[in-house]
Formats: C-alpha cells, structure tokens, sequence
C-alpha cells in the first residue's frame, strides 16, 4: 500500500513513517525541511520536500505518489504560538489540511487526520468520539475546523485524536518526558502545571494505532490515546521517582499561575473504549511507556 505521511520529520511523524515501513507498506515521507531520518536504506521508504499549504507543491507531489493512504500528522502544534501567529496556524492547520483532501480526491485515497483534546473545552473531561467539540484556543479552533473539513470527504476518512503524546524523539525537539527528565537531572527550577488532567499517550501506541486505521481502512473518528489519567506534574513526579532523584526543584503550578498564552481545557484526556473494541488498540500504562521512553 503506498502512504503518504506529512510531518514526517515531526514528533508523532517520524514514529507514523518508522511503523509503516515496519508493517511492509511503500511509505512517501513529506515535510517542509529537508530530509532527517534513518530509512533511507529502506527500499519501501521515499522522501518527498513539500509545503502542504503550498498547493502548486502539493498537486506535484501527489501526481508523483499517487497515494492509496494519506496519514496527515503534520501541523503547528503549539499552542501559545497558533494564538500569536494566527493567520499561520490557519493556513497550516487549515488551509493546508483542505488541500491535501483536494489533492487526494483526485486519487480517490483514505484520509487519515491527526486530531487533539483541544477540540474540547475541558469542561467535562474523558471526551467520547461523540462528544460536541468547544476549543478555548485558536489553536484548537484549527484542529476542529479541519476536522470538520475531513468529515465532508467522500472517498474514506477517518480522525485520530490524541492526548499529551510522550516517547523518546527520533529526533527534532524533545518531547515533554524527556525535557522534564533533563531538568529534574539537572536540578534546574521549573514550574509544572497540576491542576490540568490529561490521558497522555505513548507515542508508539500513537503509531500503532494509526496503523491500524490505514490497514483496516477504519472509518471514523478513533480517540487514539493513554489508559491513565495524570496532570503534567504528576507525570513530572513519575519521571523524578523513575530516576531515583528526590532532591529536584520541579514545583506543582496551577494553570492562572503559570500564564500561558494559549488557554488549555482544564479536564482533558480522551476515552479509549472504542479504539480498544474496533482496532484491538491495546497501550501501555504510563509507567512502562516512562522506561520505555528514558531507558
């Protein structure tokens, strides 16, 4: 099957394009910088530089590839900078996500989309695939617009939304764990946020669920996410206990003292019954996602 994956030199990207090719299928990695990864000596693995909001780009790039799959992972995925710089995160986010599903009609290709928690208010927390979303961030207005694009494609979709993703980056930017592990190392002072309840999701569970939906063609909006319910510093706890250090200088926050640009949904994280049910979806505990990540 030949996939087509943006984002591929992101966090969650790079584990999508590493799964795949592990599964057997002819994966074309895109995203706007130039190549980063290991797979080049993978006969099933092509790297293709595109700017997904660039539609001269992007109707190249699918007239070469020609795609059975698009797994859409790319996106400006932080908060604080969508609230600043808005008129990017909607060409990124959106802008670029209606693109792809043009460029894809014309091949007729499943659409994969990779979605978040921050579609919710954070009202009522442990969100249902049915649930009404309500964003309290630009950046998760974004997420829900584009989602309410991929729902009107016609030739097969399906929506992954995920929560608080962790793991040990193949490489980019450190993930929250391993920022937070080097900082507890290093006894620096940081501030963690403890009233904000997240679902956060190994990012190789991620991968394998989206595995799952590309193999199976599952239709659908799947919440691809973590078994435990845990607020970042009880994660930043976790980490400290895990490396044996008591003496750090991580202190628990709330979030009106932490002031952050972006609002975030005070009860988060996702329910996980369905992807459990339909796509066998089995993620580890939080735990063993921690040694897994840091060791």
């Amino acid at each position: 099957m030949k996939v087509f994956v943006t984002g591929a030199n992101g966090f969650v990207g790079s584990y999508v394009v590493a799964r795949l090719l592990a599964n057997g299928h002819e994966v074309f990695a895109s995203s706007r910088t130039g190549d980063l990864s290991a797979f080049n000596a993978n006969k099933n693995y092509r790297f293709i530089q595109v700017d997904f909001s660039d539609p001269f780009s992007l109707h190249d790039a699918f007239e070469f590839v020609q795609p059975d799959v698009v797994v859409h992972s790319g996106a400006m995925s932080k908060p604080d900078d969508c609230e600043l710089k808005q008129p990017d995160a909607f060409d990124t986010n959106v802008f670029g996500t209606v693109q792809l599903l043009l460029n894809a009609e014309a091949y007729k290709s499943f659409f994969i989309y990779l979605s978040t928690d921050f579609i919710f208010d954070g009202e009522k927390g442990m969100y249902k695939e049915e649930d009404k979303p309500a964003p309290v961030s630009y950046y998760g207005k974004t997420k829900m617009d584009a989602e309410e694009a991929v729902m009107e494609y016609q030739h097969g979709w399906a929506i992954a939304r995920t929560s608080f993703v962790y793991g040990k980056p193949l490489y980019g930017r450190s993930s929250f764990i391993t920022m937070i592990a080097e900082k507890i190392k290093t006894r620096q002072p940081f501030n963690v946020v403890n009233d904000q309840l997240r679902t956060p999701t190994y990012v190789t569970d991620l991968a394998n669920g989206i595995a799952a939906i590309v193999e199976g063609r599952k239709e659908g909006v799947f919440n691809i996410a973590g078994k435990d319910v845990l607020t970042p510093f009880e994660m930043a706890q976790r980490v400290a206990a895990y490396l044996g250090i008591s003496d750090h200088l991580i202190s628990p926050v709330t979030k009106d003292e932490f002031k952050e640009l972006a609002q975030r949904p005070l009860k988060g994280g996702l329910d996980i019954r369905k992807a459990i049910a339909e796509l066998q979806y089995q993620p580890v505990n939080f735990d063993e996602g921690l040694r897994e990540t840091l060791g």
